[in-house]
């Protein structure tokens, strides 16, 4: 297998364990099969059931004009009433997703429509990569945190 493939197993990883986590919080998936374009629709206005959550949620245009898809749009939270958006990078070596972190915090600062919490793990970045998203937390009211997957998991039970 390629190193592409690979990438995407090992992301693919972190994305069920994130939904586990969700799921020990009592958080239930829902849209699940409707269209990628259709869920924020969907679970934005659905009382369907509480704590729910949508993966794969299509949010708009981002800052080139293309779609967007957020890993996890995330409803009733505990602290985050509005909803929250939960984006997962996962980079095991060297390789392209530290050079896209400045476009999705451009994008999570003008196109996002809830606040966003990045989770970056793997150990593959570029130095100073998550040092640097990590900082622009001050910056950008709508990113409210970067968290590896341990900081991600604690935070979890303190706010979800």
């Amino acid at each position: 297998m390629n190193q592409g493939g690979r990438a995407v197993i090992f992301g693919n990883v972190l994305e069920r364990t994130v939904e586990t986590i969700l799921q020990v919080h009592g958080y239930t998936e829902i849209c699940r099969d409707l269209p990628k374009k259709r869920r924020r629709e969907w679970l934005v206005y659905s009382k369907e059931c509480l704590k729910r959550y949508a993966k794969q949620v299509y949010i708009g245009s981002g800052i080139y004009g293309t779609d967007i898809y957020v890993d996890f749009y995330i409803f009733d939270t505990v602290s985050i009433p509005a909803g929250l958006i939960v984006e997962c990078k996962w980079q095991q070596s060297g390789g392209s997703v530290d050079e896209k972190l400045p476009y999705l915090n451009l994008n999570i600062q003008t196109c996002y429509p809830a606040p966003a919490v990045v989770l970056i793990d793997g150990e593959g970045m570029k130095k100073g990569a998550i040092a640097w998203l990590t900082k622009q937390v001050s910056s950008n009211p709508n990113l409210l945190a970067v968290h590896n997957l341990a900081s991600f998991m604690i935070w979890a039970n303190n706010h979800l």
